[in-house]
């Protein structure tokens, strides 16, 4: 799996010849959505986005919305030439240009569920994870990107015995997490891909450049890699990588909360 999303933008850019896009003006706005705008207001409030570490882009194509987290957010407003010219050296590039490529499989309906749940869906959607993750036959399971909700619902399915985590977060490594300790990402990351049946990952992994060493170690493992969340679904689509996201909204007009089966 070379260049991920490098290879990624480039069935877009076919996409986009096949839709006759290429000469047409595609306006794209990609900017920084207030916490309330992006997940409206859960009752938990551990979230990532809640205290700050991270903010979700979003980008619009013709009324079509995709949605990626990141934590160096970034403003930009261009044609859809211009994302798919954007260099892919740093997290705000990579981020706009996922919520981009989000925004235009959306709005070509291959992929609509490409705007994150709000409110109390997101716990909703942390239980229903767990207990797919349960129903794969999986023993142990390990979270690459701390999600409190998710973290919670897997130590309440397997038990913390049987959970790993790790993080980017300098905050959240080295301390403790409903009973699982949490390790450093960039240290433990192989180790836990090693030591577990299936493994949840944050498509922010792709953001923050550190996704295609992982999956290409879980492919050589040979331990299930599944992607929650809404910023890799055109990755996912496009790779035909696997990715759960039991809760998230419509990204066409008047979007509507939908389930994933």
């Amino acid at each position: 799996m070379t260049n991920l999303l490098e290879t990624c933008r480039a069935q877009c850019g076919k996409l986009v010849e096949q839709h006759g896009l290429c000469d047409t003006l595609v306006t794209v706005t990609a900017a920084v959505l207030a916490p309330a705008a992006a997940i409206g207001t859960p009752t938990r409030r551990d979230f990532p986005i809640l205290q700050g570490r991270e903010q979700m882009i979003e980008a619009v194509i013709n009324g079509a919305r995709g949605q990626a987290f990141t934590d160096s957010p970034l403003n930009f407003a261009g044609t859809l030439r211009d994302v798919l010219a954007l260099p892919l050296t740093d997290n705000g590039a990579r981020a706009v240009v996922l919520a981009a490529l989000n925004a235009l499989l959306c709005h070509v309906c291959l992929v609509t569920d490409t705007v994150h749940c709000k409110d109390d869906a997101p716990e909703e959607c942390a239980t229903a994870m767990a207990e797919k993750a349960r129903d794969t036959g999986a023993r142990t399971v390990g979270l690459i990107g701390f999600n409190p909700a998710i973290a919670e619902a897997l130590v309440h399915v397997f038990g913390a015995g049987n959970v790993r985590i790790t993080d980017l977060n300098p905050n959240n490594i080295a301390t403790t997490k409903f009973g699982v300790p949490v390790h450093d990402g960039h240290a433990y990351g192989h180790d836990l891909i090693k030591g577990v049946d299936l493994i949840l990952a944050t498509g922010t992994m792709v953001v923050n450049g550190t996704g295609e060493a992982l999956l290409q170690a879980a492919q050589a493992a040979g331990t299930r890699c599944v992607l929650y969340g809404v910023t890799g679904a055109a990755v996912c689509h496009l790779a035909g990588l696997e990715r759960w996201c039991f809760q998230a909204q419509s990204g066409v007009s008047a979007p509507q909360r939908k389930t994933r089966t």
